[in-house]
């Protein structure tokens, strides 16, 4: 009898345990899918970008919506930056975060270009945040495969 008691009451800590590691699992995919989105807007932002600071030397309209995609794009950083990955993803989180910061300098110092009126798309292309972007992506792919 003591041992069938004993064998009942350690079941749910089983199942406690189950839950604690498919909680795990769905962690590190919504993480993955957080990045992954997070990624694709990067690359989104990286490709359309280019041509937008090359229509805002000429263009109020354009340089508004520059300016606008430039301000989103660093708030999607900041978010991007404040995830709590999970534990086997903590170091590529911190190389990705690392490279985020070098976009947002580099979109800092274009923003406070755009608010003097020296709208040079020469100088977007000359900061790091193109470089920063694709080396996130190659970190993206790497997480990709953790939830796998």
């Amino acid at each position: 009898m003591k041992k069938w008691l004993i064998a009942v009451s350690a079941v749910p800590f089983l199942l406690l345990g189950g839950c604690s590691s498919l909680e795990g699992v769905n962690n590190t995919l919504t993480y993955v899918n957080e990045a992954t989105d997070y990624v694709n807007e990067a690359s989104t932002f990286a490709n359309e970008i280019p041509t937008l600071a090359e229509q805002a030397v000429s263009d109020q309209q354009a340089a508004q919506e520059l300016e606008t995609k430039l301000q989103e794009m660093k708030q999607d950083i900041e978010e991007f930056n404040g995830l709590q990955p999970p534990d086997m993803a903590a170091d590529l989180h911190q190389q990705i975060v690392e490279q985020n910061n070098q976009v947002v300098q580099g979109i800092d110092l274009y923003l406070n270009n755009v608010e003097e009126g020296k709208l040079d798309p020469a100088l977007l292309e000359n900061t790091e945040i193109f470089q920063s972007i694709q080396e996130i992506t190659s970190i993206i792919d790497q997480i990709k495969e953790l939830g796998q």
